[in-house]
């Protein structure tokens, strides 16, 4: 689920819960005992919806449990974790633990713990296939998934009633269902938000859509393929030129504000996830969700994927730290605590047994097709160690390719070759 669950919502940066935010479980230079240092990306986007409380009564749990251990929490932002995570572990002052959107270059640094020395062999065969598959580079599992998110097209059923238009199944429904909509008013017929929020995202469900995506059958980047470039040519010429994708220009519009106008009224299809679908059905809307239209141009039968997004906690090697981040994770990937926190943001737990569990208790019916989704899901290559940067690469150019007077093939070659570079740094 940026990177931002990817369910995870806008960064909070501007209402002042900032990197500075800790939470502790005692002093971590008070009383001897031992410390763990955890560092966490920010749920939540206002202190009434703050990841704190959970991360506080989890670290509460687990102290009373070790009684001479303390947790020490600092929670980042979306927009900032990485890099701080990141300008830590060059400082040589890695967290235990952390929580964020990707990991492998640190595994590619010989930094972490493989799952095999933090969980129990039953607990490490726990993950949901896809999800345990994007966590393990070469055959090791580093990446310990989290929570997770796959993405649905959602449609305002109202404003599909009014324009008589049908929920879309190939590329020209959907430009026939925005053109009803435009020709009765709807502000943003499709939103198409590439810009540097989250345009990795969009733009993987519409490679996706067409059987393309950000990597080859070998693994490697394949960002400029023949099926990419038909796929950002035929969204500038069928959704961008025709003014259906809405007033604000597809490279500056970013997902929280796409989110935002829906919850309006104002955008009559948008991708999203499991919260965007349980705030709307909050506000009495009423909303449709449906697989991401496909290419006309597929062969019949041939059914891509839907894209999945999931967030990951790993565990820094440092001396003597082991036995403490094992017993840590143990006690974090319990069902109750995956739930718990998967429930308060309306994602999915990353585990069999949890998503199991969750179910059976109904705690969120409206799940369910998200997870039947995550299931056969492609989720971003975060098994190579370049892809913290090229996803940030893509993120700030992507939105170019349908810009009406672009060329999508020279902007995804442009793109391509700068991720060619820096894989080639690694």
């Amino acid at each position: 689920m940026r990177r931002r669950l990817s369910g995870a919502t806008a960064s909070v940066a501007a209402i002042g819960l900032l990197g500075s935010l800790v939470t502790a479980c005692g002093s971590s230079g008070s009383g001897g005992g031992t410390t763990l240092r955890l560092v966490a990306a920010e749920y939540g986007n206002s202190p009434a919806t703050s990841s704190k409380p959970y991360w506080d009564k989890l670290t509460a749990a687990f102290t009373a449990a070790h009684p001479d251990t303390q947790v020490e929490v600092t929670l980042y932002p979306w927009a900032d974790v990485d890099r701080e995570v990141t300008r830590m572990v060059k400082e040589d002052n890695a967290p235990d633990v952390a929580l964020m959107g990707a990991y492998s270059d640190f595994a590619a640094q010989g930094r972490l713990y493989p799952a095999g020395e933090l969980l129990s062999v039953r607990a490490e065969s726990n993950f949901l296939p896809p999800l345990a598959e994007a966590g393990t580079v070469g055959r090791t599992l580093y990446g310990l998934p989290f929570v997770a998110s796959s993405r649905l097209l959602f449609y305002n059923e109202k404003l599909f009633d009014k324009a008589g238009a049908k929920p879309p199944k190939t590329w020209s429904d959907l430009k026939g269902a925005a053109k009803a909509l435009k020709k009765e008013g709807v502000l943003y017929p499709y939103a198409l938000p590439l810009g540097p929020e989250e345009a990795h995202a969009e733009a993987l469900i519409w490679e996706l859509s067409n059987g393309g995506g950000y990597t080859d059958s070998n693994g490697g980047y394949d960002i400029a393929s023949e099926r990419n470039t038909q796929t950002f040519r035929w969204i500038k010429d069928n959704l961008v030129k025709p003014a259906l994708t809405g007033p604000v220009p597809p490279a500056e519009l970013d997902r929280q504000e796409a989110f935002d106008a829906f919850l309006r009224g104002q955008v009559g299809m948008v991708n999203g996830y499991p919260s965007l679908l349980h705030e709307a059905r909050a506000k009495g809307m009423k909303v449709g969700t449906l697989s991401m239209p496909v290419s006309d141009t597929l062969s019949e039968g041939e059914t891509p994927p839907p894209a999945g997004v999931a967030d990951w906690m790993m565990a820094f090697k440092r001396e003597d730290n082991r036995e403490l981040v094992r017993s840590f994770m143990e006690f974090v990937y319990r069902d109750e605590n995956l739930i718990e926190f998967a429930a308060r943001y309306h994602l999915l737990p990353s585990t069999v047994s949890a998503t199991q569990a969750s179910k059976d208790a109904a705690a969120d019916p409206g799940a369910e097709q998200f997870l039947t989704a995550l299931r056969v899901a492609r989720l971003y290559p975060v098994d190579e160690p370049s892809w913290l940067q090229v996803s940030n690469t893509i993120k700030r150019n992507i939105g170019k390719a349908v810009e009406p007077s672009a060329d999508p093939k020279a902007v995804l070659e442009e793109i391509a070759q700068q991720a060619e570079e820096i894989a080639a740094q690694g």
